[in-house]
């Protein structure tokens, strides 16, 4: 798809410190459009609780007129800081009240982002709205675009935050959005009941730090000494995602394995058992450009997620990461995973980890790892665009 306007809206800002879908979705558009990202509104609260953050200091900047809100950050792409002051109100509890507060405020974000395109001189736009269903609720009709996709990456609606007003909103959205466009198999399935315009359009990931073909990647240090084989995670250790009880189980069935750790622990975490199981090793935080040398020293990679609302729909873009490679990787089997289960390992149980670790050793060899490889590295974010812009074409089309 090349040479439209395209207005990006979602639930994290262009100048996010970590990484975002909407982000690298957006950078791919604007090689062949001309895109206009739009942050959401700095609100009263945020602005008292985090006001020393220096993007919040821009902010501030924007609304009091001495920071510029429309900022060029690409030969095609803007970044749009609205320069109003939000009122939060997601906290009310009174439906009709809460959805007065929220078209009032989507009209000021709606009027901001028309100033916007009248500068910027669009035309046909189309609206990617990464999640944003509150603000995005009046969008299609306070902006008129010619195409309106609703992103999903996230089930949202499990967190309290959303959950308030989201589980009646979100599905209203969805039933009047053009199309909605997902990153697994069971987010867009949510959806069709409300839209039979629903696609899985898949995941961008950049896997190009996970490449170690060369064999040159050096081991870090504090890995090289534990005891073959090692089995690995990276990333957030968190207990309400992560099975904690298949972790320690699989250390006590094999006390002759090395279970290794990678990442920062939560409370629930810091406290558990496997601080006290010998063959168990915490190596803690790591920069990301890090973590492919972690992986290159595991046998076999795991990620033992808890099936919870938070957890089921997800795309867990770490599959990708240790698939990319070549490692033998076990999961918990969820709706999301099924994309990836001819190349993983699915355990439904904590002996089952047991039992197909074993197996993934054993059968592990060069063919394997370059098929996982090339799964993996098909999951390109120029892929994940082309799916999503095929959705945008076909709707305009119809």
């Amino acid at each position: 798809m090349k040479n439209k306007d395209i207005i990006v809206v979602g639930i994290q800002p262009y100048d996010i410190r970590i990484g975002s879908n909407c982000k690298n979705i957006a950078d791919v558009l604007a090689r062949d459009n001309r895109v206009l990202y739009v942050n959401f509104p700095l609100d009263r609260k945020r602005k008292f609780v985090k006001r020393k953050r220096e993007d919040v200091q821009y902010r501030i900047g924007v609304i009091k007129g001495k920071n510029e809100k429309l900022v060029k950050v690409g030969n095609t792409m803007w970044n749009l800081y609205p320069d109003y002051l939000g009122e939060p109100y997601n906290w009310i509890p009174l439906k009709s009240l809460h959805r007065w507060a929220n078209k009032r405020e989507s009209k000021r974000f709606a009027a901001c982002i028309q100033e916007a395109i009248d500068e910027l001189g669009f035309k046909d736009f189309i609206i990617f709205n990464d999640s944003l269903m509150f603000l995005g609720y009046y969008l299609k009709e306070l902006l008129n675009p010619k195409a309106y996709l609703y992103y999903i990456r996230d089930n949202l609606v499990s967190q309290p935050h959303f959950r308030k007003h989201g589980l009646e909103m979100e599905p209203e959205l969805i039933a009047k959005v053009d199309a909605v466009v997902s990153n697994s198999v069971y987010l867009a399935n949510y959806a069709k009941p409300y839209n039979p315009n629903s696609y899985m359009t898949g995941q961008g990931c950049d896997v190009t730090l996970f490449n170690d073909d060369d064999g040159t990647m050096p081991l870090p240090d504090d890995i090289k000494d534990i005891p073959k084989p090692i089995i690995g995670y990276v990333g957030w250790m968190v207990a309400i995602r992560l099975d904690i009880e298949v972790i320690a189980h699989m250390a006590k069935a094999r006390k002759d394995w090395s279970i290794v750790l990678v990442g920062p622990e939560d409370e629930g975490f810091q406290n558990s058992e496997l601080h006290n199981i010998d063959n168990v090793h915490f190596l803690g935080r790591k920069k990301g450009d890090e973590l492919p040398n972690y992986i290159k020293g595991f046998d076999v990679c795991i990620n033992p997620q808890l099936v919870n609302d938070m957890t089921i729909g997800n795309y867990p873009r770490k599959i990708d990461e240790y698939l990319s490679m070549g490692k033998p990787t076990l999961a918990t089997p969820t709706e999301a995973m099924e994309y990836f289960s001819e190349y993983t390992y699915l355990a439904p149980t904590k002996e089952d980890y047991v039992k197909l670790a074993e197996k993934a050793l054993a059968e592990d060899s060069p063919e394997k790892q370059e098929a996982r490889k090339v799964f993996a590295r098909s999951h390109t974010w120029e892929n994940n665009v082309k799916n999503i812009t095929d959705v945008i074409e076909k709707i305009i089309a119809s």
